[in-house]
């Protein structure tokens, strides 16, 4: 199962962005600037501010075979943070989800703690992809370590367009 089974779409309509990020080459995006969409700005936020427990019981998993971290409320996936094995030591960081209901809770929060944490644990690196993530690891610099020094990912988290 994956995250959006059975859950509505992340958006109705899309809106303008209002932040965007840069990447560096390897990201993919050559002129080294991206575009976030209203549903990571949400995320963005979230991550970015002041630090909140979540307001329920969350679970996080680990599903290797599909390459995420799902969390998990009850029995219900309400979250994920998906992933590309790089080698025997490196995690590449794709892209952070939570379904709308459960946004502005904490969880995008906690389950990239736990993410990071389980990486520091298995001893390996990440390359980050995600805009969330990065901004996670700007306003928590514990987690500066664990980015890969020749593989970082985005190299700077987002800024507003005006």
């Amino acid at each position: 199962m994956t995250i959006n089974d059975g859950a509505p779409a992340m958006t109705d309509a899309p809106e303008p962005s209002r932040y965007a990020f840069a990447h560096s080459a390897e990201a993919g995006h050559p002129d080294e600037k991206g575009t976030l969409d209203q549903d990571q700005a949400v995320l963005i936020d979230e991550v970015g501010g002041e630090p909140q427990a979540p307001v329920c019981d969350l679970q996080v998993v680990n599903d290797e075979r599909l390459g995420i971290y799902d969390a998990i409320v009850g029995d219900r996936e309400v979250a994920g943070l998906t992933y590309d094995v790089a080698g025997d030591d490196r995690l590449v960081l794709l892209a952070t989800s939570v379904i709308p209901e459960f946004r502005k809770q904490g969880i995008a929060t906690e389950l990239i703690r736990r993410v990071l944490d389980d990486v520091r644990v298995q001893g390996k690196t990440v390359t980050i992809m995600c805009p969330i993530v990065r901004t996670f690891i700007e306003h928590n610099p514990e987690y500066t370590d664990l980015i890969d020094r020749e593989h970082p990912g985005a190299t700077h988290g987002h800024t507003h367009v005006p």
